[in-house]
């Protein structure tokens, strides 16, 4: 009876440790299900923050307006730069339900190089895909660089309160040697080359250097001017003023043949283009873009590197 009795009892341990173990098991699975259900949904997310799935060029696809946003100054790590406008301006031409294309410009302009670049790329689209017109509307401003991208455009479009122009070129800087002679410094450069301390802000002005720059701003400025004349041609009614430097407002800029009339996003795309359906192909920079474009500032920062150029279009 003791043997049975005994028997009966290791069964039921038996019984009760292969249960525990099973369910542990059970538990274990389950947790790992979890865990990776939780990884997986935690790698999507991250794949969206950081930009990785692309870009939907249609968003539905159909005939639409194709818009490309140019925000900012123009500079080459702007969002306003060559490499960021001139793709999304290309995906938006491409796209075989784009009816038209309209560059919304909000921009005091930049660099000439940048601008200069992204002209070119619009000149070369219209001509790849003669049937598919570009317009600029202007938002608040579309000054200096500005004005030389939206002047490659079939028209532009502006409100009356926009500011328009600012033809011209500038570099600008700082003269410390004043400064420098009250604190008592003294500034010691020396160069191989005679010309290798350029403009340097704590020595005295070089009147043969400052003519020189004269020079070569007079030349891009006369670019800037063919530009204009190239894009605008007979619309353009030129005075002293024109090529100046000065700003106008839109209801100027119109009168003056810089502007062809007003309107707005909207507008143009229901009006004009006839499509009121709008397609954003802005290209949007990444938060990995963004990081990395931070630390890489940081690191030119700390080694006292400026990645910004002397001539502008502002």
């Amino acid at each position: 009876m003791s043997d049975q009795n005994n028997n009966w009892e290791r069964g039921v341990l038996e019984k009760l440790a292969l249960s525990a173990l099973q369910e542990q098991r059970r538990a274990r699975h389950w947790g790992i299900f979890f865990k990776a259900l939780t990884f997986g949904y935690l790698f999507i997310l991250l794949f969206i923050f950081m930009g990785w799935m692309g870009k939907n060029e249609t968003l539905g696809g159909g005939k639409h307006t194709a818009l490309v946003d140019m925000q900012g100054v123009i500079a080459a790590d702007s969002p306003a730069s060559a490499d960021n406008l001139i793709p999304s301006l290309q995906d938006a031409f491409k796209d075989k339900g784009t009816q038209g294309v309209i560059l919304r410009i909000n921009s005091p302009g930049g660099s000439p190089v940048q601008a200069g670049q992204i002209n070119d790329e619009i000149r070369r689209l219209r001509v790849q895909y003669p049937k598919i017109p570009l317009y600029v509307v202007v938002d608040d401003i579309c000054a200096s660089g500005g004005y030389y991208v939206a002047a490659a455009a079939d028209k532009i479009f502006v409100d009356k309160a926009s500011l328009i122009g600012s033809i011209g070129v500038l570099m600008d800087g700082f003269g410390f040697t004043g400064t420098m002679s009250k604190l008592g410094v003294e500034r010691r450069l020396i160069t191989a080359g005679e010309n290798k301390g350029f403009l340097d802000p704590f020595s005295p002005a070089n009147p043969a250097q400052t003519e020189y720059v004269k020079l070569m701003l007079t030349q891009i400025h006369q670019q800037f001017i063919e530009v204009v004349r190239q894009g605008r041609g007979k619309r353009l009614k030129e005075t002293t003023d024109t090529f100046s430097g000065l700003i106008w407002n839109g209801q100027n800029s119109v009168e003056m043949g810089l502007a062809d009339g007003y309107g707005t996003l909207e507008s143009v795309a229901r009006d004009v283009i006839k499509v009121e359906k709008i397609v954003d192909f802005t290209a949007r920079e990444n938060f990995a873009d963004r990081l990395a474009k931070k630390l890489g500032a940081g690191v030119m920062s700390a080694i006292g590197y400026s990645t910004q150029s002397g001539v502008s279009l502002r």
